[in-house]
């Protein structure tokens, strides 16, 4: 029945914990995509069920990819809009890493590597020029007056030292969020805990550096978290107050304050955290960095993630080629 299925998927979502160190929300994630595989399979026409892993099959696989690709897209059903092909492929590779799960324990089911993924368009890079980014790190401090209190207020050298933070270590939003006030300002670097629970180490500038211990000299308060909520942020509704007991900024308060300063820096583009993230790893690349390098900066589990930034590279070889190829010939 669906049930030893069920039994065997609580069991790999264990295993994912325990062995696989990964996350609560990794693990949650995988726990609905695959529930949603099962429901799938126990509301199959009658006799087409599966009782087993053996039970999995193409067909199967097949069937459930093309519900996914024909289902409507959250709050889209008015439009027609469908999931896309990034979305499907969430659900496509838990199963994946379920069908493996079962094979290492030599349950017999369908192979991992028959299960396709969806092909989606090459991702492109969010990034905002050198010129701007500059503005963007000056932004703060611009401000006079009311209610940001000029560039000597505890806010302004807040959200710059957050700024400074962001470009010098290329932290993920929810690693800068976790940081606390215990950082060995000598040795110039810190270490982060990143995704499934992996410790890495990131360095600081000196603007960095420095930012920060502005920002902390003219701190009062005695919270752990590195940057925490100031005036009028720390009125929060209950439920915020609930979800985040501690004064220490939120994921979507950092966001905010980027998109504050990109507008305050005369940027038409989007900029979010994130942006930020890549505006850091392409200025290593360009500097001459090995791609391998950044990829353990950035705390990629595999280089594959990183080659995203290949494009740079590329770009640098086509002006080396340019440049040196067939020098002096006629």
């Amino acid at each position: 029945m669906v049930d030893e299925l069920q039994k065997l998927k609580r069991q790999f979502l264990e295993y994912m914990e325990l062995e696989r160190g990964s996350s609560l929300k990794t693990i949650e994630n995988y726990d609905r995509y695959l529930l949603r595989f099962l429901e799938f399979a126990k509301n199959l026409p009658a006799g087409g069920q599966i009782k087993n892993p053996k039970e999995i099959t193409d067909d199967l696989v097949r069937e459930f990819r093309l519900m996914l690709n024909r289902q409507s897209a959250g709050n889209n059903r008015a439009t027609g809009a469908t999931l896309k092909k990034k979305t499907q492929n969430y659900y496509l590779i838990a199963l994946r890493a379920f069908l493996k799960y079962l094979a290492r324990r030599n349950i017999t089911t369908l192979s991992a590597e028959r299960v396709g993924l969806a092909k989606v368009p090459e991702r492109s890079l969010d990034l905002i020029s050198q010129q701007e980014l500059y503005r963007l790190l000056e932004a703060p401090g611009l401000e006079v007056g009311p209610p940001r209190g000029g560039p000597t207020s505890l806010k302004t050298l807040r959200d710059r030292a957050i700024l400074r933070m962001l470009f010098s270590t290329g932290l993920r939003v929810s690693e800068l969020c976790s940081l606390t006030q215990d950082i060995d300002f000598s040795a110039d670097e810190i270490s982060v805990r990143g995704k499934g629970g992996k410790v890495r180490v990131v360095f600081l500038s000196n603007e960095a550096k420095e930012a920060v211990k502005k920002y902390l000299a003219k701190r009062t308060d005695m919270d752990e978290a590195l940057f925490v909520k100031i005036g009028v942020e720390k009125r929060a509704s209950k439920k915020e107050k609930e979800k985040k007991k501690e004064g220490g900024l939120a994921r979507r308060s950092i966001e905010r304050i980027v998109k504050h300063y990109a507008i305050k820096a005369g940027i038409s583009k989007k900029v979010t955290p994130h942006v930020m993230r890549h505006c850091f790893a392409t200025d290593l690349l360009q500097n001459g960095a090995d791609l391998r390098a950044v990829q353990m900066l950035l705390g990629h589990s595999n280089i594959s993630t990183t080659q995203i930034y290949t494009h740079i590279t590329d770009r640098q070889l086509r002006e080396v080629h340019r440049t040196f190829h067939a020098r002096g010939k006629k």
